[in-house]
């Protein structure tokens, strides 16, 4: 065989394969883009919700659900999650994963949570609803609000 016609074979062969792999990488974004689709949340609106045994679960024996929306540096907000059904705990996640507030129990002494923070950065944010513990969850209010400077 020439060595025309072995790069020709090779050629043949190998764009197949690539067209494979990124068929393959598509279908496992969409894949992944389908489980994961966080709700979107405004500033000042309350979201009346459940938190069930299909939302994600943490690897702690509970469940989470997240919502997202966008911030500009200097934003100042609260988060305010309450449930009568179980112990609350919120987390706001910026886009590359990192915790950047968290709380489990508000200052009234509840299990409700409620989380002030200052925005150092613009971007995606995550605000992930979960229980304490093992339980599963149940109703819940969340209520995000811009906080205005003084």
């Amino acid at each position: 065989m020439n060595h025309c016609s072995t790069a020709g074979l090779r050629l043949a062969l190998l764009v197949p394969l690539m067209l494979v792999a990124v068929g393959m990488s598509a279908l496992s974004a969409n894949a992944q883009s389908a489980i994961y689709k966080p709700i979107p949340i405004a500033s000042g609106k309350t979201i009346t919700d459940k938190l069930t045994d299909k939302d994600l679960p943490t690897g702690q024996g509970g469940f989470a659900r997240d919502y997202v929306l966008q911030l500009k540096e200097g934003d100042q907000l609260s988060i305010d999650l309450t449930s009568e059904n179980f112990d609350t705990i919120v987390t706001l996640i910026g886009s590359d994963g990192s915790t950047v507030a968290e709380n489990d129990d508000g200052p009234d002494g509840s299990t409700n949570s409620l989380l002030f923070t200052r925005i150092t950065k613009a971007g995606t944010y995550f605000i992930r609803v979960r229980a304490f513990g093992e339980l599963a969850g149940g109703n819940f209010k969340l209520k995000v609000t811009l906080l205005k400077p003084l």
